[in-house]
């Protein structure tokens, strides 16, 4: 059944002159072009809200309050209990993406979604277990320094693509802006997005797995004997000297003289954060020795993974206090 509706502006009801007449002053919906019902249902919106201006701006003013507020909670929070933040945060990152994907049926994003929470998930218990398998600091930087490289790359790739569009680029190839601008943006998004969560995934498994990975107690002692040719994190033998190239990967030695497996000792200082060495606890510099890529980003992109990690998690939330507060008080 074809959709009719009227219109009425100033007391006086209006088509607008789009579409054919079943009645005196009512419009075809089925008929129209999509610029048209457009136009009809832009100005069926402004025959609505006509005489609604204070409570608009009632609304806005709001909206800014919550947003200046809700900025200096955050604040505070993270800056008082930044382990309870973070996990929130993270908890928040990834779930509240799956609740709006999942409503718009965006079956692309579920998809990878789905495949990233079952590896991450099973590192993640991995790196968890009391007591610490030997190959687990091995496999957490592994999949970590390949989602990162992964993430990184098609964020670079969407934002080309972003560029190329505005620029005119993609008539080249004869792709519509409308099309090219989707792919590109979404790329990006994807991209950033996956930067921020295996970010902070690595960093929640770097803080159990330094509790329980090497040979050193709590006291500080060793609690068995090192041999040379073992590596301290994983328990097993070192059979490429440092000062030979690996195939698969290299020996590193630490300031201390103590050495390590490549992935065993990128591992345990993933992210940056366990600047000591896994046998004897002397501090080592290690962001020196390791070109590492989660605690060096540039400047403008750890800011910007920052503002989506915000704009993910909690401006959600936000916006939907925000339409309780004006529920409550009977704004619409």
């Amino acid at each position: 059944m074809a959709g009719v509706f009227e219109v009425e502006v100033d007391g006086v009801e209006h088509d607008h002159g789009l579409g054919h007449h079943h009645e005196p002053n009512q419009v075809d919906l089925s008929k129209l072009s999509p610029e048209d019902k457009w136009r009809v249902e832009h100005a069926r919106m402004h025959a609505k809200h006509k005489g609604h201006e204070a409570m608009h701006a009632e609304m806005v003013l709001i909206l800014i309050v919550t947003l200046v507020v809700a900025q200096l909670v955050l604040v505070q929070w993270k800056q008082r209990h930044s382990k309870s933040y973070n996990l929130v945060t993270l908890f928040q990152m990834w779930v509240v993406p799956l609740y709006f994907t999942t409503k718009l049926h965006w079956w692309r994003f579920l998809t990878t979604w789905f495949i990233f929470s079952v590896v991450t998930a099973y590192v993640s218990f991995r790196a968890t277990r009391k007591p610490l398998d030997c190959t687990t600091p091995r496999l957490v930087y592994k999949w970590f320094l390949l989602l990162y490289k992964i993430s990184y790359a098609t964020g670079i790739v969407g934002y080309t693509v972003v560029m190329f569009t505005l620029f005119g680029l993609n008539l080249i190839f004869r792709i519509k802006p409308e099309d090219a601008m989707d792919f590109g943006v979404s790329l990006l998004f994807y991209g950033l997005y996956y930067g921020v969560l295996g970010r902070d995934f690595a960093e929640m498994c770097a803080d159990f797995m330094a509790s329980t990975v090497g040979y050193y107690s709590a006291s500080g002692m060793p609690t068995k004997h090192l041999s040379d040719n073992i590596c301290a994190v994983c328990g097993q033998q070192i059979l490429v000297d440092v000062s030979e190239e690996g195939i698969i990967e290299n020996t590193y030695r630490l300031s201390c003289n103590h050495v390590f497996h490549e992935f065993c000792i990128r591992g345990w200082c993933i992210v940056g954060k366990k600047q000591t060495c896994p046998y004897c606890k002397e501090k080592v510099d290690l962001k020196r020795m390791f070109s590492n890529p989660w605690e060096r980003p540039h400047v403008m992109y750890g800011q910007l993974l920052d503002w989506l990690r915000y704009l993910v998690a909690w401006q959600p939330v936000i916006i939907g206090l925000v339409q309780g507060i004006n529920y409550i008080l009977g704004l619409e």
